[in-house]
């Protein structure tokens, strides 16, 4: 794992520049996981983020001509936004995956899990942003 390119703990942000690799993608998770543990969350946002980078770090590996990416991660008071920036400019397409199919579940599941889900490109157009957010605690009843 490369150090962090920028931490900003008074800011709740954390942020590495990355080779996305198979091999290290449970670095990551644990990296993401370490971060959501020293802000309290609860063990279900722990999976969230989990699945979440696992999820954004493959579809680098599969899609993206050019692995090299920024993960970031930015608490927002209760929730906290996790983010992959890449060189890509094709938008990731998101369905209902078939039955039968061999791909397509992953972004499907971690939009329902997660709070919030999307992507955007970057500006200038030279690549994207494809984000989750979860908060960090359930709501009190």
């Amino acid at each position: 794992m490369q150090a962090a390119a920028g931490v900003a703990r008074e800011q709740h942000v954390y942020g590495w520049s990355l080779v996305a690799r198979a091999q290290e993608i449970e670095l990551w998770r644990r990296a993401v996981a370490d971060v959501f543990r020293g802000w309290d969350a609860s063990p279900a946002a722990i999976e969230v983020a989990r699945l979440g980078v696992s999820e954004l770090l493959s579809n680098i590996i599969r899609h993206v001509e050019c692995p090299q990416c920024y993960l970031r991660i930015v608490r927002v008071g209760g929730e906290a936004v996790v983010q992959v920036f890449d060189r890509s400019s094709e938008f990731p397409v998101v369905g209902r995956p078939q039955a039968d199919a061999d791909s397509g579940r992953g972004l499907w599941l971690l939009r329902e899990m997660a709070d919030r889900f999307g992507w955007e490109a970057t500006h200038p157009r030279v690549g994207k942003i494809v984000w989750f957010a979860c908060r960090l605690r359930e709501a009190s009843r």
